[in-house]
């Protein structure tokens, strides 16, 4: 099963997988969040960030999740990168980790596919959508 690693700016990473434990009613086994607080040493969250890492990977590769492309925590996150064994995805949102979660007895690579592509959907103007859930009652 794939781990999922979110590493973000403190505290979204721990906020978001405290929601998985509300959705599924317990913390889904193999997740790990890392946050990043301000002027922390990248080296020292990258060492973490590997230690947390060997932790949930039980050889199905990991899935690493984090909230802005380019800042500290993607730049750390990127780091881990492994083709086919730690692919980095930018930009996640709690839609995007529950879908995570609900796939990752997936491939690796067929899930990360799957989520790039379906995280368009993840937002949505909330007036767009009742007009459209009102036209499919209608």
């Amino acid at each position: 099963m794939i781990g999922i690693l979110v590493i973000s700016h403190e505290p979204l990473g721990t906020a978001m997988i405290h929601c998985t434990r509300h959705i599924y009613g317990r913390l889904p086994p193999q997740l790990a969040a890392l946050d990043v607080v301000p002027d922390e040493d990248p080296d020292q969250v990258f060492a973490a960030a590997t230690d947390l890492l060997k932790r949930i990977n039980d050889g199905s590769g990991v899935l690493v999740l984090t909230d802005i492309y380019g800042a500290t925590p993607s730049r750390i996150a990127a780091r881990l990168a492994d083709p086919h064994r730690v692919v980095v995805v930018a930009g996640t949102n709690l839609p995007l980790l529950v879908k995570a979660i609900a796939n990752r007895r997936r491939p690796l690579d067929e899930v990360v596919g799957e989520l790039v592509s379906r995280a368009k959907e993840a937002i949505i103007s909330v007036d767009d959508a009742e007009a459209r859930d009102r036209g499919a009652q209608g």
